[in-house]
């Protein structure tokens, strides 16, 4: 592929003056990076350009079809700021290689991708935001543009990568959350979508999402599809028990995602001598573990909100109290691991930050 062309915009936009009140996914930096794939000619045209709206044809495959991925990653101000870095990139590309071959998106120039990042990321370092928890968020997406109806894989795809700067994800500070388990909806099966980022895994959440808001839980925690006894993801995150002594997660099986996140957890874990287990696990063997007291923490795992510790466990109209309400002590220190790494007030002896720019 070409070297990645580079076009400047004609007038740069204003930063946010107080990114603490910004909401999540509103504002967008001056640069977006963008590819078109077709048969003839593969994936081609990167580009780098002014960050700017779409056209599409009212047939677009995406808008009826539904073959899209996407990812979700951040970049952060690092070393006192005089740096700027991207907590795991290649993972998070690898990650979207394999959506890409779970819905037969053509496999994309994976280091020109990674290289273009980096230049995006370089070029747009003044946007990522210095304060305590925030970033910017890095949103690759590849969708179809065949401009004609008919089910079938697309012989057209477009690449985008935008940016965001996000203000802290915990904005009062860092607090457990109350989620719901949901025996009713379902969101994914194995051998379907669940381990691919996709909209349609999200759109499958929304409704059960609603409902569980309306009985005041923060999230829904989901069950396989097929037995509807076996824990899965939370919400759109991964889900992590400490369970007497011990880090344990549901087994990928097809139909949860591969998070980075659940990786980092499980990779510092076992580096602080932590044993770690996946496997399957019923929320009937869960609520033993409750009252036999052995269940310590539960938390949620995810590249928003890096660790979502859980104070309250709803199932079938009874509540399940864990870590007396308030945050575990393994979470906490998981969180604060995690959050110093991508700033390098914790030292990368993992190889998980990429240095992308100079200040």
């Amino acid at each position: 592929m070409s070297e990645i062309r580079f076009v400047k915009a004609d007038k740069l936009k204003d930063k946010p003056a107080d990114m603490s009140k910004v909401k999540f996914g509103t504002v967008f930096t001056d640069y977006m990076f963008e590819m078109e794939y077709d048969e003839k000619n593969g994936w081609h045209d990167a580009r780098i350009t002014p960050y700017k709206d779409l056209a599409v044809s009212p047939a677009n495959a995406t808008l009826h079809y539904g073959q899209a991925v996407f990812e979700g990653m951040k970049a952060y101000r690092y070393n006192d700021g005089k740096q700027a870095a991207i907590f795991r990139p290649m993972t998070h590309l690898e990650r979207m290689e394999n959506s890409c071959k779970i819905l037969d998106i053509p496999e994309f120039p994976l280091e020109t991708v990674h290289e273009g990042l980096k230049k995006l990321i370089d070029i747009e370092k003044d946007w990522i935001p210095d304060g305590p928890g925030q970033s910017l968020y890095i949103r690759p997406v590849i969708f179809a543009t065949d401009p004609y109806l008919g089910v079938s894989v697309s012989s057209m795809y477009t690449m985008l990568i935008i940016l965001s700067p996000v203000a802290a994800y915990y904005a009062n500070g860092f607090a457990p959350v109350k989620i719901m388990v949901e025996d009713k909806y379902v969101r994914a099966v194995r051998g379907g979508l669940g381990e691919a980022k996709t909209p349609a895994n999200y759109a499958a959440s929304l409704h059960a999402g609603m409902v569980a808001h309306e009985k005041g839980y923060d999230q829904t925690l989901w069950l396989d599809g097929v037995e509807r006894k076996y824990i899965e993801e939370v919400g759109s995150m991964n889900i992590l028990f400490k369970i007497d002594g011990k880090i344990v997660t549901p087994m990928l099986d097809g139909s949860i995602l591969n998070g980075v996140t659940r990786r980092t957890v499980l990779a510092i874990a076992k580096e602080w001598g932590y044993e770690t287990e996946e496997r399957r696990i019923s929320v009937d063997e869960l609520k033993q573990y409750y009252e036999s007291g052995k269940l310590e923490e539960v938390f949620g795992s995810g590249t928003a909100a890096v660790i979502s510790p859980v104070s309250t466990l709803g199932y079938k109209g009874h509540d399940m109290t864990i870590s007396g309400g308030k945050i575990g002590e393994f979470a906490q220190k998981m969180y604060d691991e995690i959050d110093g790494l991508h700033t390098g007030k914790v030292k990368d002896t993992y190889g998980f930050i990429e240095i992308v720019g100079e200040y």
